[in-house]
Order: C-alpha cells, then sequence, then structure tokens
C-alpha cells in the first residue's frame, strides 16, 4: 500500500490580514507545507490575484475557500475561471442542483470540489437558529454529504467528529477535509467541533486545514513541523 505523507495532506488556512502577510508565511514554511488556503479573509485584499498565480507558479497547491453559492449559471461561471486557473481545491454550497451545477462546470480539469456541509463553528444551537431544526448536526451533515455524493461531488468539509460517520456513508468515494483542528493543550477560539490532529485522521479526515495554531505561534515552522508529525504518526497507524 502506498503511504500517506503527512505534507501532502495539511493546508496551511491563510486567513490572514493582507497580501504581505500571506507571502511571509509561505516564505516562513519553504520546504514544510506546500498546500495553502486562500479564503475569505484575503478575498478582496489588493494583489491577491497576483498572489495566487504567483503561488501556482511555485507549484504550491491551491485551495480556493470562497464557497460559491449562487444561481446555476453564475456558478457555472465561478467554478469555470476556478478550474481554468489550475486551483486544486474548490468549496460550493447549496442544494443538489448547484452542487451538480458545479460538477459540469469543472468538466475534465483536475480540479476538485468540496461541499460545505456544517462549519466546524457551529453546534445544534446555531444549526436551529438557521432553520434546521429537524436535524442534530451530525445528521445533517450526514445528509449533506449524502447529497455531494449523489451530485458527483469530490469531497465534502467536515469536522473530525462526523468524518468517520462520512466514510461509512460514502466509503472511498468521498474525500473528507477537516478544519477546527487544534492540537492539544491549543487555545479552541470559537470552534465548537474541534479536534485534534491525531483525532481526525483516525475518525477518517484526508486533508487538514490549520490556520492560527501554526500562524500564530511564536515558532510557526516548529508549529507546523510538529503538527506534521502527529499527522504522519497518526496515518501510519492507521494504514
Amino acid at each position: 500500500m502506498h503511504s500517506i505523507s503527512a505534507q501532502d495532506r495539511l493546508i496551511i488556512a491563510l486567513d490572514v490580514a493582507g497580501v504581505e502577510e500571506a507571502r511571509q508565511a509561505v516564505q516562513t514554511l519553504e520546504g514544510a507545507v506546500n498546500f495553502f488556503k486562500i479564503g475569505l479573509a484575503l478575498q478582496l485584499a489588493p494583489g491577491v490575484e497576483t498572489f495566487l498565480q504567483s503561488l501556482l507558479a511555485q507549484r504550491k497547491r491551491v485551495f480556493l475557500d470562497y464557497k460559491y453559492y449562487d444561481v446555476q449559471e453564475t456558478l457555472r461561471k465561478a467554478v469555470g475561471r476556478a478550474a481554468r486557473l489550475g486551483v486544486s481545491f474548490l468549496t460550493i454550497h447549496g442544494p443538489a442542483s448547484l452542487m451538480r451545477a458545479a460538477v459540469e462546470a469543472k468538466g475534465e480539469s483536475d480540479l476538485k470540489l468540496f461541499t460545505v456541509t456544517v462549519l466546524t463553528s457551529l453546534d445544534v444551537g446555531d444549526i436551529a437558529e438557521m432553520g434546521y431544526t429537524r436535524h442534530a448536526v451530525d445528521e445533517l451533515v450526514l445528509f449533506r454529504a449524502k447529497k455531494a455524493l449523489e451530485a458527483g461531488c469530490d469531497g465534502v468539509i467536515a469536522s473530525g467528529r462526523e468524518a468517520a460517520k462520512i466514510k461509512e456513508l460514502a466509503g472511498n468515494r468521498l474525500l473528507v477535509v477537516t478544519p477546527g483542528i487544534r492540537p492539544e493543550g491549543a487555545p479552541t477560539h470559537e470552534q465548537k467541533r474541534h479536534a485534534t490532529p491525531a483525532e481526525a485522521i483516525r475518525a477518517g479526515a484526508d486533508y487538514l486545514v490549520v490556520g492560527r495554531p501554526i500562524l500564530d505561534a511564536a515558532d510557526p515552522r516548529r508549529a507546523a513541523e510538529s503538527i506534521l508529525a502527529e499527522m504522519q504518526d497518526a496515518f501510519t497507524a492507521v494504514s
């Protein structure tokens, strides 16, 4: 069996104040991490498009976390543009009809589409406030995962607490990208459904997204290497 490299499975969330800070983070982690998430924090930052292109030119992998959610025609155009850019991962949101439109738009490209299930910062009270009164959090996550699978998406965004159930539901047909990762003893911030790197991987997560525990550390590179070591041990144990 091909061994999994943790270095291929750790995604750094560049949720920083601006492009210069993002560049510095990438430089600090050079050689340790090659996969970076650009999300809403940088979406309108001056120079973000040039920065994204520079990452791709350096053969870095890019996870575009814009959670596309719009009418089908608009979604098709946005997903098609992302596919042409050459980003690796893209998040989408919405019902099955929008998921199918996104899958059609990516065509034969290498872009992988991930449906957002329930944000890791939300709990049962939050989803009830949003109108999902008939579901527990894990039930809603699995419902969304089933729809993503049926629509032909490549995977879902879900917490480590639901990863095992998603894998049971979908087998190897859905990748699971898990944010809300917090090493043992680290501040949890607003994350209500958090997990340690090892917990998430043991549950079935394929990729981990980590931001503040690394970027806010006194020594970000050392923090990344520590998480990578924990991830590698977990991947070796489950393989």
